[in-house]
């Protein structure tokens, strides 16, 4: 035994002089065996937060012998810590005499410098803070931090502007003032009454330095981090970097660059001299004025209507659905506006210009059913889908008169006509006026019921699909803002997570409403003969050209308005979250937005590269339009040639696919395993290869319409379709879940995966259409959704900005869990829908009643 265990000692001690003997040749390396069991691969440099990916080698070190205890140590081990070590004070104290020899810092700098670098020396209190309000390494790298980002704030409140009154004894009085240089000073009075709190001798400022840390030991990883720094306010970023460079020790294993840095407390942008701020605040100021002045005026002529607004058993009359995929031109709105602005006319003329009773009698009728929107007496068609005024939607250019009935048979068009000669009406400029009404634009988005030209289900599908998109665009921003970025890889592994992987589905959904709504409401349209008067006279080529332009102008007078109002916020937001966010923000918007605006307003932004892009999500509403342009001139060709139109849908669709496909194959796209955004600007945004739900929508359109929503099929058929449908949107959702796709699969996939979205989404629409929908089409048509999908539109042009606002916003990184992305996900929205009813109400709600106002037909019966 005793020769056993002398064997062992000389062991021991033979490991640990092996070991004390690599550390002093290398000084500073890692140990060798620390080396030899951590190994990694080399991370793409095109990916600056590249994930570590460590393999631990199945060979494991062999356990100590068992005996005592043994102690180790590491003062002389080279540990993570010290190896991240990338801003010392320490080191840099220790060399500032050096550095101020060699000149690179300015004297302002230098001075201040020196009076901090003295300061906590002396431990005084104002100099710990600093460095207290300073980042570092603490824990979490291989978890995915890179944000050491210290407290913004605690550096801002280290000076707070009071200098304290000196007591008798030399400390600071604290019954006269209360200690300056703490964050709360009034509520931590009492607690730090004992310390003195000199301010600083200098404003403190903060500094945020981005790196490149390309390290090699103890594993192979290439990063981008973020330090902050609370430094004196007199240091420019050139002399940051000089001290940068000085203030960590130089490893063989490790490069470490500085790519930028930011001074968030330089206040460089001033917002109220920005002049698209003030162009804002103006453009709020009129609008809000309007809306007080049409709330009031509202209000006054309801005030002589009191008898009758005492009726109950209100229900309000729409006209038809949208003809966008996100509610882009609603005229829910308009339909309900001008069912109030006509009684009020009415009563204009009973109470300004004296009547007989008659006329009056027939006028509180009227009121009955407008004012009060009271059920008419005519009676609607058998199928329950009565056909209203026609020029809806994106046709209001062609007539606005726009659902309203009478007692009589006569269609709303020509009940109107009778009373719109009459002088007492109320002028135009009162029209216009009551369009900003808050009350009406108010009933009109919240209007439990649709019109006859509706299909209840679209509402449900687009305000489940607006919340998908919350959902996804607030998982990117915030995963991009943590400090456990790791755990996105994590939570991939989870079966379920693949419903916010394909979350981009959620716009295709979006583009097949828009095409089937602008086919089925140009259909039923055309079918009453309205286009046709319209163009009297002229031939086809003239005819359908005039219908084409009338059809773009009405929609970017239609879409352009909320959109500018949006486009100018975000690029204001944009410029203040740049200048004062410790982090970087997303996007370049604070860029971009100056010398692209017009692209967007244009509706062509996708056509260009996407770091020229603004307002990145921005992207759909070219793409939709793009669409709209083709749809509508595949319709109109389509009214008096369909073979032609059909053929032409089904040669773009066919184009859309084969342009995916081969775009897919050649950039070797892996939608098992790349990210949804991988390909932005080659796949994901261009119209070409978004095109195929919208046409398949088209589609849908005039299926419904040829047969009048009125379809028969066997149960069998009907349950077939559902559990094919079902099915295949699992399939697309989830099957991608651990798939290994080959080049040509995956090529394929990506081509036919929107397109085959789109033909369930068509199953679903035509079976809640014609009956057959049960339980879902109950969900779909439920008027709760109704408020939520009629501002969808503005849903999705504010909410990124207050999905960036919440993280850019932020002092420090946020730290991920599934608890707090439920509480982020339903706050956000709740956000999100309470700016997008504002906007709604201001700029979306009165340009659709103003543009029916001002419509040329409304002119011709007004003349």
């Amino acid at each position: 035994m005793a020769p056993s265990r002398t064997l062992w000692l000389a062991l021991i001690l033979a490991l640990a002089a092996i070991g004390r003997a690599a550390i002093d040749k290398d000084e500073g390396k890692f140990p060798a065996g620390r080396h030899h069991n951590l190994t990694a691969s080399p991370s793409s440099p095109s990916d600056q937060h590249n994930v570590i990916n460590l393999s631990l080698h199945t060979e494991l070190p062999a356990p100590p012998p068992p005996g005592p205890a043994a102690s180790f140590d590491l003062s002389r081990t080279r540990r993570l810590r010290d190896a991240l070590n990338v801003f010392d004070l320490a080191l840099l104290a220790a060399k500032w005499g050096q550095v101020e020899t060699d000149g690179g810092i300015a004297a302002n700098c230098s001075r201040d410098m020196r009076s901090y670098l003295a300061g906590l020396s002396d431990a005084k209190m104002w100099a710990v803070k600093m460095d207290d309000a300073s980042g570092h390494y603490t824990s979490g790298f291989f978890y995915g931090n890179n944000y050491w980002m210290g407290s913004l704030a605690l550096c801002d409140a280290i000076d707070d502007g009071l200098t304290p009154a000196p007591g008798k004894d030399g400390n600071n009085a604290t019954d006269s003032a209360a200690p300056s240089g703490l964050p709360f000073a009034a509520a931590h009075t009492q607690a730090y009454s004992s310390v003195y709190n000199a301010p600083p001798p200098f404003v403190p400022g903060f500094y945020v330095i981005k790196m490149q840390l390309n390290e090699t030991l103890p594993t192979q990883v290439l990063r981008t981090i973020y330090v902050g720094m609370c430094l004196p306010s007199s240091c420019s970023i050139a002399d940051i970097g000089e001290m940068g460079a000085r203030a960590h020790v130089e490893l063989p294993s490790r490069d470490l660059r500085v790519l930028d840095i930011r001074v968030p407390t330089d206040k460089e942008f001033n917002i109220w001299a920005d002049k698209t701020f003030c162009l804002l605040i103006v453009v709020s100021c009129i609008v809000m004025a309007l809306i007080c002045c049409g709330t009031l005026y509202e209000i006054y002529l309801r005030g002589k209507l009191k008898e009758a607004l005492r009726r109950q058993d209100k229900e309000m009359m729409n006209n038809s659905e949208t003809s966008s995929g996100i509610g882009c031109a609603s005229s829910d709105y308009s339909d309900t506006m001008t069912a109030h602005d006509d009684p009020l006319k009415q009563s204009s003329r009973g109470h300004d210009h004296g009547h007989a009773h008659s006329e009056s009698s027939n006028s509180l009728k009227q009121l009955d059913q407008l004012v009060l929107n009271l059920p008419p007496n005519d009676n609607d068609s058998g199928n329950g889908h009565h056909v209203d005024d026609p020029e809806h939607e994106h046709h209001h250019h062609h007539g606005g008169g726009g659902g309203v009935r009478g007692n009589d048979t006569s269609t709303s068009d020509e009940h109107l006509e009778g009373h719109l000669h009459e002088p007492e009406k109320l002028s135009i400029y009162s029209e216009l006026l009551l369009s900003f009404s808050a009350i009406t634009n108010f009933n009109a988005i919240c209007d439990r019921n649709v019109g006859a030209d509706t299909i209840p289900c679209i509402h449900g599908l687009r305000a489940f699909s607006m919340a998908w998109v919350i959902l996804g665009h607030t998982c990117i921003v915030v995963f991009k803002y943590s400090d456990n970025m790791e755990m996105r890889k994590e939570v991939e592994q989870n079966f379920f997570f693949q419903a916010i992987t394909n979350g981009p589905f959620s716009v295709d959904t979006f583009f097949f409403i828009s095409g089937f709504l602008i086919s089925y409401i140009y259909f039923r349209t055309n079918a009453k003969g309205k286009l046709n008067k319209l163009s009297k006279g002229a031939n086809e080529f003239t005819a359908g050209t005039a219908h084409f332009l009338g059809l773009v102008a009405y929609r970017f007078m239609r879409l352009t308005a909320p959109y500018l109002f949006v486009l100018g916020v975000v690029q204001v937001t944009m410029k203040y979250l740049a200048t004062y966010s410790i982090f970087d923000p997303p996007t370049m918007d604070h860029i971009t937005c100056p010398d692209y605006w017009w692209r967007n307003i244009l509706y062509i932004n996708t056509l260009f590269p996407v770091d020229e892009m603004c307002m990145l999500w921005s992207w759909y509403l070219a793409n939709d339009t793009q669409f709209y342009m083709i749809g509508a001139i595949i319709l109109i060709v389509g009214v008096r040639h369909f073979k032609l139109s059909a053929i032409t849908t089904l040669v773009f669709l066919v184009l859309s696919w084969i342009t995916t496909a081969v775009i897919a194959f050649t950039n070797n796209h892996r939608p098992n395993t790349d990210d949804p955004l991988a390909l932005f600007d080659k796949i994901y945004d261009k119209p070409w290869t978004r095109l195929g739900p919208y046409l398949i929508g088209m589609a849908v359109g005039w299926i419904l319409f040829r047969t009048n929503c009125k379809i028969r099929l066997p149960k069998l058929t009907v349950a077939s379709a559902w559990f094919l449908a079902m099915l295949n949107l699992f399939v697309l959702v989830f099957g991608l879940y651990r798939a290994d796709l080959s080049q040509f699969t995956a090529a394929a996939y990506s081509s036919l995966s929107h397109s085959a979205w789109a033909l369930s989404l068509a199953w679903i629409t035509i079976a809640c259409s014609t009956g057959y929908g049960g339980y879902i089409n109950s969900l779909l048509s439920a008027p709760c959704l109704y408020p939520f999908s009629r501002v969808t539109y503005c849903a999705y042009l504010v909410h990124p900005i207050v999905i960036r606002s919440m993280a850019l916003n932020s002092d420090a990184p946020l730290h991920l869990g599934g608890d707090l992305m439920v509480v982020m996900f339903f706050g956000l929205t709740v956000a999100s829908y309470f700016l997008s009813f504002v906007v709604s109400m201001s700029f979306e709600a009165p340009v659709v009643t103003m543009l029916k106002i001002l419509s040329p037909s409304r002119k011709k019966r007004l003349a």
